[in-house]
């Protein structure tokens, strides 16, 4: 169902296929031996996985674990082949699984449960499964509207920074977003909605019932000129003035749905390097995901695997991740970098929902705002 699980999928100079990384041997400290899983351990991830070559030589070094990472599309692809595959995996640890679909991974019963040292680093917020530990939440990424900030300040006018703002006429024609039945930030912009304004209810047929709620939002939203496109790549990149690709691409939308990471990344990646980012997100449109990693039911090295999750919340593996995947380290000890506080927004009071909420009412949702918006 997704089209970009992360800005990083789009923005990384080069993609890792099929490649190795170390993960942290044991309690001991001492490197893999072989035994019953052997030294190599599998993480079956969605195509945004990355990490630095100097913290995977490095673990390596340390430990003797060799860690094959097996990219398998978007995670929502990801997660269904595991699914599929329940009991017999592909992998020992699968990485990538989101509050969006949790639920969904948890009902289906795929993973063992284990609870991963280093978890008194993590914040209690972001554990969302701490009674059984089926899952080790790893990064949190908020989804946001991001703005062209020479398009504003042309036409001196404010930027929106609120999901009201958005409705306001000076606003019109002006956002683009993605399709919440294939994209990732097109459903967290469409969750962030629920969370902000409630449902108000459908029929049976999927249609909106009077009421306000989500519906009615989007029913305003549609009237001023929202743009619906199939994914990330598209909004951003074509479609985003305000990007080094909408640039190219001479994209007309100065507002996008895309991540708060985004504009640490435009400047990152630009040639020359500009002095602060040429974007902005509107703070008050965001909506928090939380990523997921579990041992895998039925793993053919599970002590290579409960390892691997150890790494994977250790503050060395934290502190290179924002840079590698454009999100946010979970481990309280773990700093972000210079490039995400100096050109990145600082989200306060980004919404959420029950993942236990989403479960019970996604397909509905997905099929009331396709009805609303697409018709």
């Amino acid at each position: 169902m997704r089209s970009s699980k992360r800005l990083a999928a789009g923005a990384l100079a080069a993609a890792l296929g099929v490649t190795t990384l170390a993960a942290c041997g044991g309690s001991d400290g001492k490197k893999a031996s072989g035994g019953s899983g052997g030294k190599t351990v599998t993480l079956v991830s969605h195509d945004s996985f990355n990490a630095s070559d100097p913290v995977l030589k490095a673990f390596t070094a340390e430990t003797g674990y060799t860690v094959k990472v097996l990219k398998s599309g978007d995670a929502g692809a990801a997660l269904n082949q595991e699914i599929l595959t329940k009991g017999s995996p592909r992998g020992d640890v699968f990485f990538g699984v989101d509050n969006t679909l949790l639920s969904r991974a948890l009902d289906n019963g795929i993973f063992t449960p284990y609870e991963a040292k280093g978890l008194d680093r993590v914040a209690a917020d972001v554990q969302l499964d701490k009674d059984k530990h089926r899952v080790t939440p790893i990064d949190t990424g908020d989804i946001c509207v991001n703005y062209d900030k020479k398009y504003f300040a042309d036409k001196k006018l404010s930027p929106p920074q609120s999901f009201d703002d958005l409705l306001k006429p000076e606003y019109k024609d002006l956002l683009v977003t993605e399709n919440v039945a294939t994209s990732s930030p097109g459903l967290g912009f469409l969750l962030g909605s629920v969370a902000k304004y409630g449902d108000g209810g459908t029929s049976r047929s999927g249609e909106a019932e009077s009421g306000g709620g989500w519906q009615d939002y989007w029913k305003k939203l549609k009237a001023n000129g929202v743009k619906v496109v199939d994914g990330w790549e598209q909004a951003y990149n074509t479609d985003f003035s305000g990007s080094a690709g909408g640039k190219k691409a001479k994209g007309d939308r100065p507002l996008v749905v895309s991540y708060a990471s985004s504009p640490p990344a435009e400047v990152i990646y630009a040639d020359p390097k500009p002095a602060e980012a040429p974007t902005g997100v509107a703070t008050g449109t965001c909506f928090r995901q939380t990523e997921f990693a579990g041992l895998l039911k039925g793993a053919k090295n599970e002590a290579g695997g409960k390892a691997l999750l150890d790494f994977l919340i250790s503050k060395k593996f934290q502190e290179d991740m924002p840079l590698q995947m454009f999100v946010d380290p979970v481990a309280k000890d773990a700093a972000l970098p210079a490039e995400f506080t100096k050109y990145g927004a600082k989200i306060t009071e980004s919404t959420t929902v029950a993942p236990d909420k989403i479960a019970k009412n996604r397909d509905q949702w997905v099929k009331t705002w396709s009805s609303l918006v697409l018709k």
